[in-house]
């Protein structure tokens, strides 16, 4: 049986979603509103309100009622950033080693370990019933949202109803909008905690509406399916039924390195020079999580890291500087060690590493590009 999946969702959001959508949620509503950024935070729009009374009776037509019509959309408005990342949502450029080194930082493997000492007992239980490892369910929620940290905090009828009244692929999204609907039609939720990313995504693990519908489930058993919350027990649960129902195979690993004794299946290198895998038919039932293989690498990478496992053994060629990730993280560390707040340290040269570049080039007389090479490296030694 075909399921809805996440995949219809993801194949069109930043191929780099690692903890993608947004800042962290804090515990009650104001001070959550308080971290959004301004264009995210609904506002009036003559045309959108017009597109609501035309929708009204088609939600009517799928089996909303008018109460939940009126609590929902009272309070909805058009959400201009949702636009504006839509529009410029451009894949992320980066290779497989850059990936590798945001999915498995030191942060986030110490904010995983934590984790799974705090819901050990719960991923446990999860994995006992449906039968995905633990450590696959864990690494999931971390690349989702930072292990609950990053849950998402825009209102997603407003987030959905603003991608539907655009245009853009107003069939899916409307389709998004009914389903959140019938959500809480049902009384799962309410429209105030019923918060997720830009694009509609809920929870720790970043359910869609309809991915919710399908596979999420009451673990916890009380009486709510609770992918919104500060307890992650029901989405890691929906999470495993997710993979549960989409094919997973019990006590098979998703792959591993080539050559490191792993399971027999296929061998891919996504990245030209760097490090090959040989995986298994699970590696593809996370892919229907993501329909990327680069995340799917990240998950069963960091789930073995989160296992106990080391680092990769194989290496991938340096950058178009020259420049090895060994390199990058030192040059990282070199701009630290001068007060720079490049963020984390994982050898991935982002905005802040550039902009710290540039700062230090600058008060060097050099020529300012933010450019990290072999030549900076030595500067910062």
């Amino acid at each position: 049986m075909n399921y809805p999946n996440r995949r219809h969702l993801i194949a069109g959001l930043s191929a780099l979603s690692i903890a993608a959508c947004g800042v962290p949620a804090p515990a009650n509503q104001s001070s959550q509103q308080a971290a959004v950024p301004s264009d995210l935070l609904p506002v009036e729009n003559p045309g959108f309100r017009n597109w609501l009374a035309g929708f009204r009776p088609r939600a009517r037509r799928a089996g909303i009622s008018a109460a939940t019509l009126d609590a929902a959309l009272a309070g909805a408005g058009y959400v201009p950033g949702v636009i504006t990342r839509d529009r410029t949502q451009i894949q992320t450029r980066r290779t497989l080693e850059e990936y590798l080194s945001i999915a498995t930082s030191d942060e986030r493997l110490a904010k995983g370990r934590a984790a799974m000492a705090r819901y050990g007992t719960t991923l446990n239980a999860i994995a006992a019933r449906y039968g995905v490892s633990a450590h696959i369910i864990a690494a999931i929620w971390g690349l989702e949202s930072q292990f609950g940290e990053k849950r998402g905090n825009i209102p997603v009828i407003s987030a959905t109803a603003t991608l539907a009244y655009d245009g853009r692929r107003a069939s899916f999204y409307e389709s998004q909008l009914i389903a959140a609907l019938r959500i809480l039609e049902r009384g799962e939720t309410t429209p105030d905690r019923m918060l997720g990313s830009w694009a509609g995504a809920m929870g720790h693990t970043q359910f869609i509406p309809t991915s919710y519908e399908a596979f999420a489930v009451d673990f916890d058993g009380d009486g709510r399916r609770d992918v919104w919350g500060a307890d992650p027990t029901d989405a890691l649960a929906s999470t495993a039924a997710y993979l549960s129902r989409n094919g997973w195979r019990s006590g098979l690993k998703w792959g591993a390195e080539t050559g490191t004794g792993g399971p027999s299946g296929r061998t891919i290198q996504p990245q030209r020079g760097g490090v090959q895998f040989t995986v298994t038919r699970n590696f593809n039932v996370i892919k229907t999580y993501n329909n990327s293989d680069f995340y799917a690498i990240a998950v069963g990478h960091l789930a073995d890291r989160l296992g106990g496992a080391g680092p990769l053994r194989g290496s991938f060629p340096p950058d178009a500087n020259g420049m090895t990730r060994a390199d990058r993280l030192a040059l990282q560390r070199g701009l630290a060690a001068r007060g720079y707040d490049i963020g984390t340290v994982d050898g991935v040269i982002g905005g802040k590493t550039e902009a710290a570049l540039r700062d230090f080039q600058q008060r060097q007389g050099l020529p300012v590009d933010g450019r990290a090479t072999l030549e900076m490296l030595s500067r910062l030694r």
